[in-house]
């Protein structure tokens, strides 16, 4: 181990798998890794989770993870898609839940957790139209300020949401 390593080692930094192909911002910093069970690696970054992909790997922003849980040796993350910007608010839909195996998990579910966690500023549930729908404001990693997200409940009228997110987007400066 040389004298780098040994420091990233104390301070709990972790280094790159070998054979990572994706590319880090410059002012991105390996959190954890972990290596999956079916071969290849999770790495979570100060930036966001890269996730192995058919072509490689993909940064998934922490701010676009809605849902993580550790449960049986797994890391089970629901991804949201940004469908559409309202005045400033970004309305979301959640993908099907991915499963991740993970034979070595290291430090990855504790990070995971404590930036998904800590991305959340505030979040409310508004009953509208035929259900209702989550505004939750996120601080997106890397940048400034914050990050109006809506996620309406399944049957919710989408132009009761669109409206109210339009409104709340305004009330907070984001439009």
């Amino acid at each position: 181990m040389n004298l780098l390593q040994a420091v990233r080692k104390l301070l709990g930094r972790d280094q790159l798998p070998e054979g990572f192909t994706g590319h880090l911002d410059v002012d991105e910093q390996v959190l954890a890794t972990a290596r999956l069970g079916g071969g290849g690696y999770v790495v979570a970054t100060s930036l966001g989770l890269w996730l192995p992909t058919p072509d490689g790997v993909r940064r998934l922003s922490w701010h676009l993870v809605s849902k993580a849980s550790w449960e049986n040796g797994a890391i089970v993350l629901v991804e949201a898609q940004e469908r559409d910007v309202v005045g400033g608010a970004v309305l979301i839909a959640d993908l099907p839940p991915q499963r991740l195996r993970l034979a070595e998990p290291g430090r990855v579910p504790e990070m995971v957790h404590a930036r998904v966690t800590g991305s959340i500023r505030s979040r409310h549930h508004r009953d509208l139209p035929g259900g209702g729908a989550w505004f939750v404001q996120r601080k997106v990693p890397g940048r400034d300020g914050i990050v109006l997200q809506v996620r309406a409940d399944p049957g919710t009228d989408d132009a009761a949401v669109r409206q109210v997110a339009g409104g709340v987007a305004r009330t907070l400066g984001l439009g």
